[in-house]
């Protein structure tokens, strides 16, 4: 399994409209992948280490899919479409990792 995770900087001044994305981007996001996204994850950030600290992240999304292979040709189509609604909930670059999830949440019967 591979995780694509999206990162945008908590930037001083930065507009980001947290009700949009996870109202109307993220979905649109799912729905284009369809099948090659087997569910996502929206974050908040909050602070940082201690209460006073700033979060690194004003906000990330964790995109899982079966395989690389499954998220890029499901996403390449798309791309276009998926950039240009950026600009409807920020002005910030996002920061994109693709990973291998080696560690993952227990199964049921593990617990």
């Amino acid at each position: 399994m591979i995780k694509v995770s999206v990162m945008y900087p908590n930037t001083p001044g930065a507009r980001f409209d947290h009700d949009y994305y996870r109202d109307r981007h993220m979905p649109l996001v799912q729905a284009r992948l369809d099948a090659a996204c087997l569910y996502y994850t929206v974050d908040k950030g909050l602070s940082g280490p201690t209460p006073e600290d700033r979060a690194p992240y004003v906000a990330l999304c964790h995109i899982h899919c079966e395989s690389l292979a499954a998220f890029q040709s499901a996403f390449g189509p798309h791309a276009e479409e998926i950039g240009a609604d950026i600009a409807n909930y920020t002005d910030l670059t996002p920061i994109v990792q693709i990973s291998e999830v080696v560690v993952g949440e227990p199964s049921a019967s593990a617990v």
